[in-house]
C-alpha cells in the first residue's frame, strides 16, 4: 500500500512512525511533512489546504490511502472531495469535523444529546456579549467559535480581561474571523484529561488515557498553548473513570452521530474536565491531538494501518486494539517567546547524542544550507518508553539536556501534579 500523510507536524510524524511498522504499507509519502518524515518516506510540497492540489497528486501518484492530519482540511472538506472521487481516506467527513470547526455548533451538539458540559452562552456581537457576561461568575472562559490554532481559548479571570478579550475577537478581529462568533462558558474546577477514540461511526474504541500540559509555564502557570507535553497513561485519572465516559459520553456521542446523520470515520478527541469522579466535556476535536498522539502510539500494539482502514471501511469491530503496558512521556522543546512571537532558523544540534530508546519527532524543523534548523514555535518531542513515570521522565530529561538550539525552552514538570 502506498499511504499519503497530510500534515507537518510532530503528530504526522509519530503517525508516519507508526505506520511504517505495518506490513502493508509499503510507501510513505507526506504533503508536506518534515525533515523526520523524510527519513521514513517522501515528502512532497504543497499545502494541507489545497484541496484540490492534494486530490490531483492522489490520483497521479496512485495513493492507496490517505491520513489528514489536521483539522483546517477535515473542515474544509478534504475526506469529502477524495472519498467522492473514490479514494480510502481516514478522517471524518465535513458536516461531522464541524464538531472542532465551530464551538457553537459543538456545544449544541452537546445539548441536545445530552452529553455533560459547562454551561455556556453564544454571542455574534460585543453588546451581547456584555449582556451575556452578567450571567458567568469569574473566571470566565471565552472562547472563539471557529479555527484559531490553538490561540482562540482564553480564560479571563476578571470583568476587565473578559471584556478586553471579547473586544480584540468581537470588534478587532484579531483571530481572522475565528472570532466573529464567540461562546462564553463557565469556567470548570478539577483536571483535564484527554480521550482519544478510534470511531467508524458505528464502533467507538477508546485508546489508552493520557495527560497534556497546555500551559507554557511550570505549574501550569501562563498561557495556553499547543502542548508542552504528556504522559501516558494519566497518571491522575481516578479509578472506573473508563466505565463512566462510556456510559455518560461515549454512549450519547454515539447516539448523536446516528440521529444527526454524521458520518465520523476517523478519530474524536475529547478534551474533558474530571472532578468528584464526574466527567465534562471542553471539546470535541476531530483528529488525532498533538502531542498527546506521540505518547498514546507509541503505546499501540496493533498494526495502525489495519486499524485506520477498518475505521474507514466500517469494520472496526472486527480488529482487535492492543496496547503496551509501559508509560510513555513526551517533552516539547518550544522556541522561546512561544506562543507568542519567536525566532525560527536556529540551528539545531545534539540529535546523535540522544540515547537509542529515546524517539525523537519532528514537530517544528526546516533543512536550511544541510543544517536541521527551527521552523515553529513547538519544535520536537521527545519521546520514550520505560517500566514506570519516573523511568520515562528521566530518558526525556536526559535528551532534553544534550538537544540545543538557541532559544530551547522546555517545561520541567511534565508528569507530576
Amino acid at each position: 500500500m502506498k499511504v499519503l500523510v497530510i500534515g507537518s507536524g510532530g503528530r504526522e510524524h509519530a503517525i508516519a512512525y507508526a505506520l511504517k511498522k505495518s506490513k502493508k504499507v509499503d510507501e510513505i509519502h507526506a504533503i508536506p511533512g518534515n525533515p523526520g518524515i523524510a527519513a521514513l518516506g517522501t515528502c512532497h510540497n504543497g499545502s494541507v489546504e489545497d484541496l484540490e492540489g492534494i486530490l490531483k497528486f492522489v490520483e497521479e501518484h496512485d495513493i492507496d490511502f490517505t491520513v489528514i492530519g489536521p483539522e483546517v482540511p477535515l473542515c474544509k472538506g478534504l475526506a469529502d472531495l477524495l472519498e467522492d472521487h473514490g479514494h480510502k481516506v481516514f478522517g471524518p467527513r465535513k458536516f461531522a469535523a464541524t464538531l472542532e470547526g465551530s464551538k457553537a455548533f459543538s456545544k449544541d451538539f452537546m445539548a441536545r444529546h445530552h452529553i455533560p458540559t459547562a454551561a455556556y452562552k453564544e454571542v455574534n456581537t460585543y453588546d451581547e456579549a456584555m449582556i451575556a457576561l452578567k450571567e458567568f461568575s469569574y473566571p470566565v472562559v471565552v472562547k472563539a467559535d471557529g479555527l484559531a490554532a490553538g490561540k482562540g481559548v482564553v480564560i479571563c479571570e476578571d470583568e476587565k480581561m473578559a471584556k478586553e478579550t471579547l473586544k480584540e475577537m468581537l470588534v478587532d478581529g484579531i483571530l481572522d474571523g475565528a472570532g466573529s462568533k464567540v461562546v462564553l462558558e463557565e469556567f470548570l474546577t478539577g483536571f483535564e484529561c484527554s480521550l482519544l477514540c478510534f470511531t467508524d461511526g458505528k464502533t467507538i474504541v477508546p485508546m489508552v488515557s493520557a495527560k497534556d500540559h497546555k500551559q507554557v509555564y511550570d505549574g501550569n502557570k501562563g498561557p495556553n498553548t499547543g502542548g508542552m507535553g504528556t504522559v501516558s497513561p494519566n497518571p491522575f485519572l481516578p479509578e472506573n473513570m473508563e466505565e463512566i465516559f462510556q456510559k455518560d459520553i461515549l454512549n450519547p456521542f454515539m447516539e448523536g452521530l446516528k440521529k444527526d446523520h454524521m458520518d465520523y470515520r476517523g478519530v474524536v478527541f475529547i478534551g474533558l474536565m474530571i472532578e468528584n469522579n464526574q466527567a465534562k466535556v471542553l471539546e470535541f476535536n476531530v483528529r488525532f491531538g498533538d502531542p498527546e498522539t506521540q505518547s498514546i502510539l507509541l503505546r499501540l500494539d496493533s498494526d495502525l494501518f489495519d486499524i485506520m482502514y477498518a475505521v474507514s471501511t466500517r469494520s472496526l469491530d472486527q480488529v482487535e486494539v492492543k496496547w503496551k503496558d509501559e508509560h510513555v512521556a513526551c517533552l516539547v522543546l518550544a522556541s522561546g517567546g512561544y506562543p507568542q512571537s519567536y525566532a525560527k532558523g536556529k540551528v539545531i544540534t545534539g540529535l546523535e547524542k540522544v540515547d537509542d530508546d529515546v524517539v525523537i519527532f519532528h514537530a517544528g524543523t526546516a533543512m536550511k544550507d544541510d543544517n536541521l534548523v527551527t521552523s515553529g514555535g513547538r519544535v520536537l518531542n521527545i519521546c520514550a518508553l520505560g517500566s514506570s513515570l519516573q523511568e520515562t521522565r528521566e530518558k526525556v530529561y536526559k535528551a532534553a539536556k544534550v538537544i540545543d538550539f538557541e532559544g530551547k525552552y522546555y517545561r520541567q514538570d511534565i508528569g507530576l501534579r
